[in-house]
């Protein structure tokens, strides 16, 4: 299925070499925010006390929240949980109390802001449960790139796996990068959000990769960079529906997904506008730089020695 054809290709390799230094420039910029100013771990990473509290009637967030961060949980999170009258409130640990005291100095924050709360339960994860969940989450990042790049060395040649797995790295950092700059919480719907693009990005530097390993075979005199310059543009209609459709999805949960889904929303947004743009504008220049040419996909052929009589 094509909206539309480009009869002529796009020369994207031209301009090879400024695609890659705003994509450095950017990629440098992300690691500053990383080094500068970290990541703003949830209580999932950092430990704290989680309470699941039940209403009558569907109690409003908004005086909640302000109730909680009057009484000095402005880090609080309150989200609905299952129905409209159950809420889910997660709140960093404090040094010097107890979960017992936490739990009551909430329910007399929530008693003062209207209703009827009642306790459902109440955990505490510790520092510690906090620790194991950030290197899994890092061991996760670590395998996925590792199994992308043996499935493209293995299906294509190894300088696709390192030019793509550098551009999905790019994609990562730079989600990264956004989330330490302006401060949002880090937590592991957002985690799973930079997984999902890790794939979701590998797919489309595959489509154009495919079609890079097609055209070669097909057509002879072309140089690299026209057969780069041909795979993308080729695929730029399919590009455009893939990303397109995802994204409307997307925004949907960004726009009426309320507080839950906002910050996995914003992580698959930036992730799939950079995912475009580093497998398209950042793999196919990589691979040009590394040396990709027709020879290395085209078997020679055997010439069959003439008996001797």
């Amino acid at each position: 299925m094509e909206f539309f054809r480009i009869r002529k290709d796009i020369p994207f390799m031209k301009h090879a070499l400024v695609f890659n230094v705003i994509s450095l420039i950017t990629f440098l910029a992300a690691v500053g925010f990383l080094v500068g100013k970290g990541l703003h771990f949830s209580v999932e990473f950092t430990g704290g006390t989680l309470m699941e509290v039940s209403y009558q009637e569907a109690p409003k967030l908004e005086p909640i929240r302000a109730a909680l961060e009057k009484d000095g949980y402005p880090d609080a999170q309150v989200q609905n949980f299952g129905t409209s009258r159950d809420l889910l409130i997660r709140l960093p640990a404090r040094k010097g109390l107890e979960s017992s005291r936490v739990s009551e100095m909430v329910m007399a924050s929530l008693n003062s802001a209207g209703g009827k709360p009642e306790m459902r339960r109440v955990e505490f994860v510790g520092p510690q449960v906090g620790q194991e969940l950030a290197s899994d989450g890092a061991l996760a990042l670590l395998l996925v790139c590792l199994g992308i790049m043996i499935y493209l060395a293995m299906r294509f040649e190894w300088r696709f796996a390192v030019s793509a797995i550098i551009a999905n790295m790019h994609d990562v950092v730079i989600i990264l990068g956004c989330f330490a700059a302006f401060q949002w919480e880090f937590s592991l719907p957002v985690l799973a959000a930079v997984l999902a693009i890790l794939g979701y990005s590998v797919n489309e530097s595959v489509v154009v990769f495919d079609r890079v390993r097609e055209t070669f075979k097909k057509k002879r005199g072309l140089t690299t960079p026209e057969v780069l310059n041909h795979a993308i543009t080729s695929t730029m209609s399919r590009t455009i529906i893939t990303h397109g459709c995802t994204q409307m999805m997307v925004l949907s949960m960004l726009i009426f997904g309320g507080e839950t889904l906002h910050y996995f929303a914003v992580a698959l947004t930036i992730g799939i506008l950079f995912g475009i743009y580093s497998s398209v504008l950042v793999a196919s220049p990589l691979v040009m730089w590394l040396g990709v040419s027709r020879e290395q996909f085209i078997k020679p052929q055997k010439v069959k020695e003439e008996a001797v009589v």
